[in-house]
C-alpha cells in the first residue's frame, strides 16, 4: 500500500510539475529550461524534500520516526490500499519464486481459514486481471507511439527502456530492503558469499554513514527512473478523433490519459514483488553482484553533493523532532546478544539455587 502511495504521488508531480511546451523563466534559453526545469530540478527538488531528508533520519531512528500519529494514519491508510486487492498478485509471484527456489514462504500468520483463503485468491485473480489489462493498454500505448516518450524515440527503444528502467528499479527497492534487514544481524549472520562481504564491509563501514548514503543515491536513481516511466507509460491520445486504445470510449480513454494504469504496473512489477521476494530472501539479494555495483554507484552520485541538501534538512528535522538513534533505546545486536546470555545464564543460577 505504501509503495503504491509513493509511486502515485511521484507520477502527480512528474504531472503537475512537466513545463508545458512554450513554457519561459526568467528569460532562459530553452535547453536550460527544458532540461533543468523539466527533468533535473523536479527529480532534486522531490528527491531532497519529499524523500531523502525523512529517509536519512529514519535510517538510523526507526523507533523514533515512527512514534507519530501521521505515522499511524499512513500505515492504515496503506492497509486500507493493501486490502483492496490491486497488488495481491505480488503475494502469488512471491510465493512462486519461493516455490522455485525450493525455500516455501514461512508466514508467521496463523493458517487461513476457508473463507480469508477464498478472500485472499479472489483478490489475487482480480489483481491479476488489473495487471493484465494495465499492461496490454501500457504496451499498446507504446508500440503504437501514442505515450509522451520524447521524440525520436523509436518504439521498440521506449518498451525496452520501460521493461529495463522497471527492473533497476525493482533491484534498488530490493536493495533496500535487503539492507535493512541486515543492518540489525551480527556479522556473522550475514553470509560468507564473496560480493555479501564486500557489500557489507562498504555499508556498515565506520559509524555506518554509507547507509543513508546509500539511501540518498539510491533515491536519486529510483526518482529518475519513475519521472522517465512516468512518462514512458503516460498515454497521449486525444478523445473524440477514432485513436482510442482498443477503441474504448472518450471518457475510458481520458482515464488512461491520467497514467494510472502505469503506476499499477510499475508499483506491482517493478516495485513490490521485488520487495517481497527481498524480505524473503535477503542473505540471496546481497550476494548477487549488482547489488554491489548498484551500490557503489549510488553512493557515488552521493559523494558528488549533488543532493546534500538533503542532510542539512535531515540534521534541522533531526533537532526539531529530538530523533535519537535505535540503538540508545535497544543497543546495537552485539549488546542484545549478550543481554540475552546473561538473562539466560541468570534464569539457569536460580534453577540451581531453586
Amino acid at each position: 500500500g505504501r509503495q503504491f502511495m509513493v509511486i502515485f504521488i511521484a507520477f502527480c508531480i512528474n504531472m503537475a510539475g512537466n513545463p508545458v511546451g512554450s513554457a519561459e523563466l526568467w528569460g532562459l534559453p530553452k535547453w536550460i529550461i527544458e532540461f533543468f526545469l523539466a527533468r533535473f530540478a523536479m527529480i532534486l527538488f522531490t528527491c531532497m524534500v519529499g524523500q531523502l531528508a525523512t529517509q536519512v533520519n529514519a535510517s538510523h531512528c526507526m523507533l523514533d520516526y515512527i512514534n507519530s500519529y501521521f505515522a499511524v494514519f499512513t500505515f492504515y491508510t496503506a492497509l486500507a490500499i493493501e486490502f483492496s486487492g490491486l497488488m495481491h498478485i505480488s503475494y502469488f509471484i512471491q510465493k512462486v519464486v519461493g516455490w522455485a527456489a525450493g525455500k516455501p514462504i514461512q508466514s508467521n500468520e496463523p493458517p487461513k481459514s476457508a473463507r480469508q483463503a477464498a478472500f485472499f485468491w479472489f483478490r489475487v485473480v482480480l489483481s491479476a486481471a488489473v495487471l493484465s489489462f494495465s499492461l496490454a493498454v501500457t504496451l499498446e500505448g507504446l508500440f503504437t507511439g501514442n505515450t509522451k516518450m520524447w521524440e525520436g524515440v523509436s518504439n521498440t527503444v521506449a518498451v525496452i527502456l520501460f521493461f529495463l528502467l522497471m527492473s533497476v528499479v525493482g533491484l534498488l527497492e530490493a536493495m533496500q530492503i535487503t539492507f535493512f534487514a541486515v543492518a540489525k544481524l551480527k556479522k556473522s549472520e550475514r553470509g560468507n558469499a564473496p560480493f555479501a562481504m564486500k557489500t557489507c564491509e562498504i555499508l556498515f563501514r565506520g559509524d555506518g554513514h554509507n547507509l543513508p548514503g546509500f539511501m540518498i543515491g539510491r533515491q536519486l536513481c529510483v526518482v529518475s527512473c519513475f519521472f522517465i516511466i512516468a512518462r514512458v507509460t503516460s498515454l497521449h491520445v486525444e478523445p473524440g478523433f477514432g485513436n482510442n486504445i482498443f477503441g474504448v470510449s472518450d471518457s475510458a480513454q481520458t482515464f488512461f490519459n491520467t497514467g494510472l494504469l502505469g503506476t499499477i504496473v510499475t508499483t506491482i512489477l517493478g516495485s513490490i514483488t521485488w520487495q517481497l521476494v527481498a524480505s524473503a530472501f535477503p542473505l540471496a539479494f546481497l550476494s548477487n553482484p549488482l547489488v554491489y555495483f548498484f551500490l557503489r554507484i549510488c553512493l557515488f552520485l552521493e559523494a558528488t553533493g549533488v543532493a546534500s541538501g538533503a542532510w542539512v534538512l535531515a540534521a534541522i528535522h533531526k533537532h526539531v523532532a529530538g530523533f535519537q538513534r535505535d540503538e540508545v533505546y535497544i543497543g546495537t545486536a552485539d549488546e542484545q546478544e549478550a543481554d540475552d546470555s546473561e538473562d539466560h545464564e541468570e534464569e539457569e543460577l536460580w534453577l540451581v539455587v531453586e
